[in-house]
């Protein structure tokens, strides 16, 4: 019998367990070893009933995604769930960590379910762009119902335990430390009360509250259109369930659910949405900062500025408990971000996300102070201030004298030169950038910016509390704008010349929201503010940003921007914007063109690969996937389309690199190809085969 499945008697209960660590994986070893272990508890005479447990800090987390697109090793899966399902003999499946996708598709199988208290359960394909493909959309509304079902199913989202009893996913909750022996408690209570065998597809009384109701599935539709928008994943996970409600039998919504499973494996959205999988975790590599790099302990954090990131970046360290000084120069200043830090906490709990006394305890995290003096014992200091280098060179001069020794440094500039500001400093190494990104209690990006003298362990340090504080986290290098404002800037003025050559904004906006972006680039500048960082005193009417500014049109806070906005903040395009453009284009003595949807996407994403192309080669980001995983986290790229840089490689870097020599000849040098894409085309190589040289 293989070894990462163990199986041991307990008087007339068999145990079987699994231990393939890190998360027990179903692996092909370890449903060959279930399946023997099980069929050798069946035909024990000995043997009673059989509970399927985990060693580890988890029941079975998922499939082996390794094995996802290669061909089926045996045992299949049909057949494993087939012989649990149908044993003779009860089955307990004792639950502890996470029992997810085909994990909980194992234990829906099983005749029952004791799970651990802080266990938690869900069937999370829908974020690989999947289905479960075990059962699964079948037997979940026979268990919990159809509205919890669905759900389950398109969010992705794991219920726990406490609620997974009540909605009847687990039949009783372990006491704390006692998973096994209250699973084998659970079985001879069964066996002694000779409770018949349960099995979930038998269970037709939840699908018939919802039979002839199709409205229940329109109505939800209806409610997630929005967030569903662009994703294949969730309709079908839906229309399984709608045909476990209205076919005649189980094994008609089985075919459906398989064939439909098949269908979205095959496609391109799932193979970029397992490709995001991976490279969101290969971010955390880091060549020359091995796993075992040692790192500060990290126990209070101190935020210079309480404005808009400031108070958003210390949000972000309460929610952790760990103890934040916030300075502000005014007092005034200091009251008004500690309020609206307080406001958006109240906002949490008032939607259940938090209870009164969760608030409570963070708020008491937070200290307010006016003096940097009392960053003095700070483990981490982030500045969040004005984004003029004079500004923060003096900031970092003073903490430099104000911290102690060994204290962390950052910086969360979104462009700056992280070098030239650890200039100033008696320990460059000490001094990182953490661009956090707006706003930041809520985006899961963050960079962080390795200087030129940065030490390792503040690198590792970084890298391991952002999951700490639940962020995203992406090394990079110094360059202007990092990798996400670099390429974005690529993207920004694309957009602006293409108004002026004859697009109109909201056409632009809308092939990009088409393409699967939250919001175009200036729907998303009004939303951001178009004042950001324009300078009143400095305008000279020469774009059409600073000529919007100057009449006070600042976005959707003013009202009106590059849109008009009505008191629900609604956009409709604006006759004032489309003067202005005319106007622009006028003046510049030439006759606005017809411009394809075509073009405009070439426009505003080629240079943006091109740029990311760039990038990799001046060693800036360490491979594309990391370029990838800042789009998705930061800017909205549509992960079903994996990241600018897997997409490129998906449609043809030949291709691209055609498009750019096209717009380089009739455009200028705005489009000149890098020269890494030129390399990988000549070489018949894409982005996915590039490596930093050692």
């Amino acid at each position: 019998m293989d070894t990462v499945v163990k199986l041991e008697r307990h008087d007339v209960i068999a145990v079987v367990t699994i231990n393939n660590p890190p998360v027990n994986a179903l692996s092909a070893a370890v449903r060959g070893g279930i399946l023997a272990s099980v069929n050798a508890a069946i035909a024990d005479p000995e043997v009673k009933a059989i509970v399927l447990t985990c060693a580890g800090r988890t029941f079975i987390a998922g499939a082996d995604i390794t094995e996802f697109g290669k061909p089926p090793e045996p045992p299949g899966w049909d057949e494993l769930l087939a012989v649990l399902e149908n044993s003779p003999k009860p089955v307990v499946a004792a639950i502890h960590g996470h029992a997810l996708g085909g994990g909980l598709e194992l234990a829906l199988v099983c005749h029952f379910r004791v799970a651990t208290k802080d266990a938690r359960l869900g069937l999370p394909e829908v974020k690989l762009g999947l289905l479960p493909g075990g059962g699964g959309t079948q037997r979940l509304p026979r268990i919990v119902g159809v509205e919890k079902a669905l759900d389950i199913v398109t969010s992705g989202q794991h219920a726990p335990a406490k609620e997974a009893l009540e909605v009847g996913l687990v039949d009783e909750l372990a006491p704390e430390g006692q998973l096994n022996e209250a699973a084998v408690a659970f079985a001879r209570k069964i066996l002694a009360e000779k409770k018949p065998l349960v099995k979930v597809r038998e269970n037709n009384t939840k699908l018939e509250v919802a039979k002839g109701h199709p409205e229940i599935f329109e109505n939800f539709r209806k409610a997630n259109a929005r967030k569903f928008r662009g994703f294949l994943a969730p309709e079908k996970n839906i229309r399984c369930i709608e045909t476990a409600v209205t076919s005649a039998t189980f094994e008609e919504g089985l075919a459906v659910e398989r064939k439909l499973f098949m269908e979205l494996m095959a496609g391109p959205q799932s193979a970029a949405q397992r490709y995001y999988f991976f490279a969101e975790r290969q971010a955390q590599k880091i060549p020359d900062v091995p796993d075992d790099t040692p790192t500060h302990a990290v126990k209070k954090v101190g935020i210079l500025g309480a404005g808009t990131m400031g108070g958003g970046i210390a949000m972000n360290f309460a929610s952790a408990g760990i103890p934040v000084t916030i300075v502000e120069i005014k007092g005034e200043a200091l009251d008004r971000g500690l309020k609206v830090i307080r406001s958006n906490y109240d906002r949490t709990a008032s939607r259940g996300g938090l209870t009164p006394e969760q608030v409570n305890q963070r708020m008491g995290l937070l200290n307010g102070s006016l003096t940097m003096e009392d960053f003095a014992e700070c483990d981490l200091v982030i500045e969040a201030v004005f984004e003029r280098m004079e500004i923060k060179k003096q900031v970092f001069a003073d903490l430099d004298r104000i911290c102690k020794p060994g204290a962390i440094l950052a910086t969360n500039t979104s462009e700056l030169n992280v070098n030239e500001i650890a200039s100033v400093t008696r320990r460059p190494e000490d001094v990182i950038g953490l661009h956090f990104f707006s706003p930041a209690n809520v985006m899961k990006l963050l960079e962080v910016i390795r200087g030129e003298k940065t030490a390792k362990d503040v690198i590792a340090t970084c890298m391991k509390l952002a999951k700490t504080i639940g962020k995203v986290a992406v090394l990079a290098g110094v360059c202007h704008g990092f990798i996400g404002n670099r390429m974005l800037n690529q993207r920004e003025r694309e957009a602006n010349k293409l108004v002026l050559e004859g697009a109109i904004p909201w056409d632009v906006d809308r092939v990009l929201y088409d393409f699967g972006f939250p919001m175009g680039p200036f729907r998303m500048n009004d939303l951001a503010g178009l004042d950001l960082g324009w300078v009143m005193e400095e305008s000279r009417s020469s774009t059409l940003r600073e000529v919007l500014c100057e009449m006070g049109r600042l976005g959707q806070k003013s009202g009106a921007g590059y849109y008009d906005y009505d008191e629900n903040r609604n956009a409709k395009p604006s006759p004032v914007t489309d003067k202005i453009i005319n106007d622009f284009i006028a003046k510049s003595g030439k006759s606005p063109r017809k411009i394809s949807d075509g073009e405009i996407l070439e426009r505003c994403i080629y240079p943006m690969i091109n740029e990311g192309a760039k990038i990799l080669e001046e060693g800036k980001a360490i491979r594309a996937s990391d370029i990838d995983v800042v789009w998705v986290n930061g800017y909205g790229w549509p992960v079903y389309r994996g990241g600018p840089m897997y997409w490129a490689d998906q449609i043809g870097l030949d291709k691209v690199l055609a498009k750019m020599k096209e717009f380089h000849a009739t455009l200028g040098d705005d489009f000149k190809p890098a020269a890494l894409l030129e390399k990988l085309v000549a070489e018949g190589k894409k982005f996915a085969d590039f490596e930093q040289p050692a």
